[in-house]
């Protein structure tokens, strides 16, 4: 038995992934702690602040992950995902340096181009090497990382900011993830393409009309896109501007706010993840609907948590709160990328997941911390920070 084909290394290479996929939302993150003291330096406003968050991140992010999906399902998987993680790491560094608005926009464009290659080849290389019926469960403990990324991000960026200054939080956070790009390149072993499909390994390579046909052909596949997208616009929308809100609403200091938030949406987030894949795997066996139900009846918990959060008058509530509401709006992951490589062969896979975030992040990261940004910014001459709070 070959070292790719052993029951352990599959699950160090999932490590691995997950791994990529922390230091993918460390980076993206860690400006979210930083915006208040970058905001005061560089004299930004709200607006500015959420087309730093969103759609100047989103904007190369979501169109580059294309034409690099369709590179990753024609050659290998394993040295793109290496070469993006030191990219984006890199351009994360550089951020500590910038000296005006402009220059850190450009930089987050360059986060962006960077992570454009990161998940859809990383899917692929998960789904082979678990077979159909465990891809949710797999998925979701990769998925993981998104909220790993974030407890670190608040954690690590709050207390260093505190302690030695935003830029220097950049330079913690970037230069690390250059480093494990090699380790990437050194110990994951690309494996076959479709070797643990029912039809078997896939030897003929679909020409790129019929890969975006056969993606865009799928129903099941527009209506999963759509509505991961609306729920990322919440979710990106009201979590870019939580630290925000702790700060100007409740008067929380950077670093507590960090710790906090890194903890309750870290390991909410972590756990909603997780449980999403679990419970649609246990129950697609009665009825494959459950990989769609189980996110929906999640959904439809937050309400009242959410409710919670943003209208109580106590702090240390509105914190607690923050980890009921992550952990259920984490449910949809797993298992909406799991359905999304059911509906296609194996050479299609990173394609089809770039295509889902595509939609996912058009929607959810380019305009929810946009609109977020300009209705706060809009109504802050009446509301003052209340007007933060009203729009989330």
């Amino acid at each position: 038995m070959t070292k790719g084909e052993s029951g352990s290394y599959k699950w160090f290479v999932l490590g691995m992934l997950t791994l990529v996929y922390t230091f993918n939302f460390i980076d993206r993150q860690i400006l979210v702690i930083l915006q208040e003291p970058i905001k005061a330096e560089l004299q930004l406003n709200d607006t500015q602040l959420g087309l730093l968050t969103g759609l100047a991140f989103a904007a190369l992010y979501v169109t580059l992950g294309i034409p690099i999906a369709r590179w990753a399902d024609l050659s290998n998987r394993k040295n793109i995902v290496a070469l993006s993680l030191a990219v984006w790491s890199g351009m994360t560094a550089i951020s500590g340096s910038v000296q005006n608005y402009i220059q850190l926009f450009l930089a987050r464009v360059g986060v962006g181009i960077g992570e454009a290659g990161g998940s859809p080849p990383a899917h692929s290389i998960i789904s082979d090497y678990f077979p159909p019926e465990k891809r949710a469960t797999a998925l979701s403990i990769y998925s993981t990382g998104i909220y790993f990324g974030i407890l670190l991000g608040y954690i690590i960026g709050g207390v260093i900011a505190k302690y030695y200054g935003w830029r220097i939080a950049f330079y913690a956070i970037g230069i690390p993830g250059v480093i494990f790009a090699l380790f990437i390149l050194l110990f994951i072993k690309e494996p076959v393409k479709g070797r643990l499909d029912v039809t078997g390994v896939v030897t003929d390579t679909p020409a790129f009309r019929e890969v975006v046909r056969t993606v865009l052909s799928k129903k099941t596949f527009i209506l999963i896109s759509l509505g991961s997208g609306f729920n990322a616009f919440g979710t990106y929308g009201v979590g870019n501007f939580l630290p925000s809100f702790l700060q100007r609403v409740h008067e929380v200091d950077i670093a507590t706010a960090g710790i906090v938030l890194g903890l309750t949406t870290g390991v909410g987030g972590m756990t909603g993840t997780y449980l999403g894949g679990f419970f649609a795997d246990r129950y697609q066996d009665r009825d494959k609907r459950w990989y769609m139900w189980v996110p929906l009846l999640a959904g439809f918990a937050n309400i009242a948590p959410a409710l919670i959060l943003f209208f109580t008058g106590y702090p240390n509530l509105a914190m607690w709160m923050t980890f009921f509401t992550s952990a259920f709006t984490a449910f949809y992951l797993g298992p909406s990328i799991a359905v999304t490589h059911s509906l296609v062969n194996a050479k299609m896979r990173a394609f089809a997941s770039a295509i889902f975030f595509f939609i996912l992040n058009f929607i959810g990261l380019g305009f929810g911390p946009l609109v977020i940004g300009l209705l706060s910014d809009y109504f802050i001459t009446d509301y003052g920070n209340e007007s933060l709070r009203w729009h989330l």
